[in-house]
């Protein structure tokens, strides 16, 4: 064989081994029996890598298939980071370190999980790190350096996540989230109007509520070192690279409380579906409207926002805010954001986008819902149609109730260096992997039926407006804290980690009932601890509400959840209202 008949040669044999690889994945673990409990499009495999990690977060995989997931700030061990590894090669993880405890004081908040040029990224709730990564070792054992720090007013707030995205030119993409759910005051509306007066122009945008941009690779960093990109943005917990578009791609969370704090322009329903979850393509310089206007899926155009004197129908001084690729139903808490850049996977998915939805704790008197993976098809680096379920399965029980009746919620996504997909859930810290190993290219749109049919489901779909309605011949009482309590404490009064404290033996609730009273009418703001528990959120005053409804709300309270405290009285409401004047 002569010298261009061997190199021919080789060239066939290279491109046949190619087509087989892209066709049929070897060295691929077998999934569970049941693919961990997950439904997937036909076709796609799971099976549970690793369990009982901790309330786990983020997550980001190596090269050579070690993970390293954040684990949440109320996670019972201070020790941010859990790292695995498969030490035998069945797939599955069977060796775990753990390291990255942030400095005493600190919030650990579980956001931010990245490598990137041989580093691990990751974060408490005011301060990016970093640490080098080095092969033989599982766990960095190089300093850690502190990369951003965020030392501006307001300090742990709301809102305080921390991830991060790098581009392709040496830029890092960071945002700030904002402190408030629509820049209102704690006061309500003047005459006892319900609501809360948004500021305007509101002075959170200023460091807020908007993305900022980086020179990547340096450390030491302050937000003034950085460059507002884009503002108008409340809230981003998933945010992307788009490797095809190249554009910064992000998650935006809706604003909250449209009936429990304007019940007299939102109805139950209303606040129960809307605004969306936004799927947004960041450009540089856009608004993309908040605290002032919100993203209505439903009409597909911005809406003012009722602090700023909307009632769901006016869209002036919302013109011109730029708009989302694709809006989801409300307060589905997308909380990862991931652009396959594999070949397992059928080509279909090569370059689209996959987002973990957490779920909400906010949708009563209507069924909770999200509590799955999507995904987006994207061609040519866009947006082409709607979404579609991926995995779903996670909160073996429909309807939920309330937020702690689902068994897992999903955060974290990550793509393996074999093209695998891994999800992360933070209650009870299980870790999936989705494997593909039929012929890649015999793929076709039939085997997403099963999966499109599962939008039926009451955590996905659109609800009726009086069929799925949960309260339905509830006592008055019962009915008032559903609509102004239920959608952050929870209808069992459970609450929802990290975010809103539960009710039942709370010792502010079972205490000092004037002290219970001045919560309610003035509200609460800031970290707070509650039977050995951090939480962090907003809760504005509801002192629009009558005397009678209050006395009936905080009563039922102390008396429900496993509580027994004395009743409430409209006279000692009244009683309140002189002394918070």
């Amino acid at each position: 064989m002569n010298i261009n008949n061997f190199s021919i040669t080789r060239l066939i044999v290279s491109i046949f081994l190619y087509m087989a690889a892209c066709q049929s994945p070897t060295h691929l673990p077998p999934p569970d029996p049941d693919n961990g409990g997950l439904f997937l499009p036909d076709g796609f495999e799971a099976l549970v890598v690793a369990d009982s990690v901790g309330r786990a977060r983020h997550l980001a995989i190596n090269d050579n298939g070690d993970i390293y997931i954040k684990l949440s700030s109320s996670d019972t061990i201070r020790g941010g980071i859990v790292a695995l590894r498969d030490n035998n090669g069945d797939g599955r993880m069977d060796i775990r370190q753990r390291f990255g405890g942030v400095p005493l004081g600190s919030r650990n908040y579980g956001t931010t999980m990245t490598i990137h040029d041989g580093y691990i990224y990751y974060s408490s709730a005011l301060v990016l790190y970093r640490q080098k990564l080095t092969p033989e070792s599982l766990v960095p054992t190089g300093p850690r350096e502190e990369v951003l720090v965020d030392d501006h007013p307001h300090g742990v707030h709301w809102h305080i996540t921390k991830p991060v995205s790098f581009d392709d030119e040496g830029y890092m993409y960071v945002p700030f989230g904002a402190p408030s759910n629509a820049c209102q005051t704690l006061d309500a509306s003047p005459n006892g109007a319900p609501g809360g007066i948004g500021i305007d122009p509101c002075p959170e945008l200023e460091l807020h509520g908007g993305i900022w941009r980086f020179e990547a690779d340096k450390i030491g960093l302050r937000q003034e070192d950085g460059y507002k990109f884009a503002t108008g943005i409340r809230s981003v917990v998933g945010m992307d690279w788009h490797p095809v578009d190249k554009r910064i791609y992000i998650m935006k969370h809706g604003r909250d409380n449209l009936h429990s704090l304007f019940p007299d322009r939102f109805s139950a329903w209303q606040s129960a579906v809307l605004p969306a979850e936004e799927l947004i393509r960041v450009s540089e310089n856009a608004n993309y409207g908040w605290p002032y206007c919100f993203y209505d899926q439903i009409k597909d155009e911005m809406i003012l926002a009722p602090e700023y004197g909307g009632d769901g129908t006016i869209t002036e001084r919302c013109e011109g805010m730029a708009l989302p690729e694709l809006g989801f139903p409300a307060h589905w808490a997308p909380n990862d954001l991931l652009f396959y850049r594999g070949n397992q996977f059928p080509e279909r998915y090569r370059y689209g986008d996959f987002i973990a939805f957490h779920g909400s704790t906010n949708r009563a008197p209507y069924p909770q819902a999200g509590y799955f993976v999507a995904f987006v098809p994207f061609e040519n680096g866009r947006v082409t149609g709607q979404w579609e379920i991926f995995a779903d399965g996670f909160t073996g029980i429909d309807p939920v109730v309330n937020t702690s009746d689902a068994a897992y919620r999903p955060v974290g996504l990550a793509e393996g260096p074999d093209g695998s997909l891994y999800i992360t859930e933070s209650n009870r810290g299980k870790v999936w992997r989705v494997i593909y190993s039929r012929d890649r290219n015999k793929f076709n749109t039939n085997q997403l039926v099963a999966m499109e049919n599962r939008k039926s489901v009451s955590h996905i779909r659109t609800p009726d407006i009086i069929n799925d309605n949960l309260q339905k011949n509830l006592s008055q009482d019962e009915r008032l804290y559903n609509t102004f309590c239920g959608p952050c404490h929870q209808m069992d009064g459970n609450g929802a980690v990290g975010y809103f404290p539960p009710l039942g033996k709370n010792e502010t609730v079972l205490g000092d009932k004037n002290q219970l009273i001045a919560i309610v009418l003035n509200g609460l703001n800031g970290v707070i601890e509650v039977n050995g528990e951090s939480y962090n959120g907003v809760m504005p005053p509801f002192n629009f509400l009558g005397d009678e409804e209050l006395a009936l709300i905080l009563t039922y309270i102390r008396q429900h959840f496993g509580n027994s405290a004395s009743l409430i009285s409209e006279e000692d409401i009244q009683s309140g209202r002189q002394e918070n004047l």
